[in-house]
């Protein structure tokens, strides 16, 4: 297992549990930290932000979520310091199969990726040693 540190974002408790068993079975990250919308990722982001902290490696972000959804989430991050922005490794994952949410994803420099639900071993492991 590596020292890194994965966020999930997405409203779906179940999903959220998934993921992080899939997660755990790539033994690519040592941290999973799961956020149910993008408010309560961005203010947390800000807040390690604040303090000087290890910001994450990658975030795997839903696009529908309510209180600040994906997209909502990538306008407020593209506010963050620049120097946080190259740190950290946004996937789109969604079940969108919507060919507009694709090309949305492509108008951001920071998502990396845009992944189809539900994520595989092999999707956790190809974003984490692509670095």
């Amino acid at each position: 297992m590596t020292n890194k540190t994965i966020w999930i974002v997405d409203d779906d408790p179940i999903y959220q549990i998934i993921v992080s068993k899939i997660i755990n079975r790539s033994a690519m990250f040592s941290k999973i930290i799961p956020f149910k919308n993008g408010k309560e990722a961005i203010d947390q982001l800000q807040e390690v932000i604040n303090n000087n902290e290890a910001v994450p490696d990658i975030i795997l972000l839903d696009i529908n979520m309510p209180i600040m959804d994906g997209w909502e989430f990538m306008e407020e991050f593209n506010n963050l310091k620049p120097k946080y922005l190259d740190k950290i490794r946004i996937y789109i994952v969604s079940s969108s199969i919507a060919v507009e949410d694709k090309t949305k994803s492509k108008k951001f420099k920071t998502i990396l990726g845009y992944i189809s639900k539900p994520v595989t071993v092999n999707d956790i492991v190809l974003i984490a040693s692509d670095e």
